[in-house]
């Protein structure tokens, strides 16, 4: 049987509940043998305001009780430089072989933007993607990008045939109601944040004690 890598990549400062989420409903849809979680060093943000041991206990803690099958991956912390997740990728199926299933992860927003990626055609020959709606963020074609939706249109499929496919194909899900941002979490803990809002609601309280004993995100 052809082993089902899912990929879940992001800065993660901090982790939050969104991000949970949406490993969830992939596990559940695309039942992976691995769930790698990559945390980054993207090019797009100049500066993360957690350090890379702290980015990578929150998340061992926030996955820790999931049952999800998961691997926090650091081969882009390793690296040191600024990562691009077509190189990434490159070090993933060289790594894993031309059979493997790869389904690299993303939320609705990132799809509206994916043709600002590096060499973001690229990416569908190395791996599937798995885009999952958010609130604000619609997956209907005539909302992407017009490059990027003529990309998308033949290579929709679902799950059961993603899963068991090597690169190439897209599958949607419509079904996560998250709507959480980091930047909004940081807001909150820096004390500026909607007051309505419960910080306590958006992130795994296992990260929570983690941020506060560690006096993260204070300034």
């Amino acid at each position: 049987m052809t082993a089902c890598i899912a990929l879940l990549g992001g800065s993660f400062d901090p982790v939050h509940h969104g991000h949970v989420a949406l490993a969830r409903l992939f596990c559940a849809l695309l039942q992976p043998s691995e769930l790698r979680v990559l945390p980054a060093k993207p090019w797009q943000k100049a500066s993360l305001q957690a350090s890379d041991d702290d980015r990578v206990a929150m998340l061992e803690r926030a996955f820790e009780d999931t049952g999800l099958p998961v691997v926090i991956d650091q081969r882009e912390l390793v690296r040191g430089t600024a990562t691009y997740t077509v190189e990434t990728l490159r070090g993933l199926r060289a790594e894993l072989g031309p059979q493997a299933s790869i389904v690299f992860l993303m939320g609705a927003d990132q799809l509206q933007n994916l043709d600002s990626w590096r060499e973001w055609q690229q990416l569908f020959e190395l791996a599937n993607i798995g885009v999952a709606a958010r609130p604000g963020y619609t997956l209907d074609q005539q909302a992407l990008p017009p490059a990027v939706a003529r990309e998308l249109a033949p290579r929709l499929a679902p799950p059961e045939q993603v899963r068991t496919t090597a690169a190439g194909l897209v599958c949607l899900a419509h079904t996560l109601a998250v709507d959480i941002s980091a930047t909004q979490v940081r807001a909150l803990l820096h004390g500026a944040g909607e007051p309505r809002t419960d910080v306590n609601s958006l992130v795994p309280s296992v990260v929570l004690d983690y941020i506060q004993q560690h006096h993260l995100y204070k300034n």
